[in-house]
């Protein structure tokens, strides 16, 4: 495979007079996880949609996994998996059998079976019915399925949603490892937190457009607000140094927002200002805008209203 595993241009798609797709741009390089992100009705499920071979677009052109997606889509199909945002697992059938009837329809070696049970640590379980499983289990013996076949890209739509902390951490360990091994990520998720630790880059999706594309700290830097908070042992202490650096004071009366990047020069030239003029803070800690205000700026809209939403 090239150095790229998805390339999209002007990718539209539109249902009557609603347009879901607004003609948008993507490169996913290979070995990567690329994250999309977007309010509901955004186009993320379009998106993914499209890029699996479940939809065609209106226009546009897409190339997944070296695959011309319109000419060759059953190529497409071949080299990539797909893990939705429910277990498609049989709950009736035993964790082996899943897998089995995963290895009958793509026409693989069973050979492969015992290497993802130990993978996905469900050989103790495979011979019990998934209905027993729990649901970190059954994500994982999805994810399983979704490897049968050595798929070059596997998307992943909201994989952790529904699990708990330790399970989704056990979950991005294993996205993590698949990546180490070659694989590239595609990932839909509405846990920003989930992005910010996984991504390699991300994209952000507004009423069919993408509003921005970028690495998590990229995206970061876009955004105003980063300051250095210092506080002090009393208010008289905060009070000179806010003076002095035309800092601004919390309610607490002694602690100091100053504006800055938080980069090591930024800081030594604070620090240094603070010792020329006897200041002396106790506490320093540097804040930078999250994936919660990059999405706030972009969309108009706090992402925690949009997690309620969800659910």
């Amino acid at each position: 495979m090239s150095d790229s595993a998805i390339e999209v241009a002007g990718l539209r798609k539109a249902y009557g007079t609603k347009v879901v797709l607004d003609g948008i741009d993507l490169h996913v390089p290979a070995g990567t996880i690329f994250s999309l992100l977007g309010p509901n009705g955004a186009g993320k499920t379009t998106t993914v949609n499209i890029l699996t071979t479940l939809i065609q677009a209106d226009g546009g052109s897409a190339r997944v996994a070296g695959q011309d997606l319109i000419r060759n889509a059953k190529g497409v199909r071949a080299r990539i998996g797909v893990t939705g945002q429910f277990a498609a697992v049989d709950d009736l059938l035993t964790g082996q059998e899943n897998l089995q009837l995963m290895v009958d329809l793509k026409r693989a070696d069973s050979a492969v079976i015992p290497g993802l049970l130990e993978r996905f640590d469900l050989t103790a379980a495979a011979q019990k019915p998934v209905a027993t499983y729990s649901g970190g289990m059954r994500r994982k013996l999805d994810l399983a399925m979704t490897l049968v076949g050595d798929p070059q890209i596997i998307f992943l739509d909201e994989p952790t949603t529904g699990l708990d902390p330790r399970s989704r951490r056990t979950m991005w360990d294993i996205i993590r490892d698949l990546v180490a091994g070659g694989v590239t990520i595609f990932l839909t998720t509405q846990y920003l937190e989930e992005a910010d630790q996984l991504a390699d880059r991300i994209a952000v999706l507004d009423q069919g457009r993408l509003v921005a594309q970028g690495t998590p700290a990229e995206l970061k830097r876009q955004i105003p607000g980063s300051h250095v908070r210092l506080r002090f042992g009393d208010a008289a202490s905060a009070s000179s140094a806010a003076d002095l650096l035309g800092a601004t004071r919390d309610e607490d009366g002694v602690t100091l927002r100053v504006p800055g990047d938080g980069g090591t020069a930024a800081l030594r030239d604070l620090l240094n200002r603070l010792d020329d003029h006897g200041a002396h803070a106790e506490e320093l800690s540097v804040h930078t805008p999250d994936l919660d205000d990059v999405f706030l700026a972009l969309t108009g809209r706090p992402h925690h209203a949009e997690e309620a939403s969800n659910r």
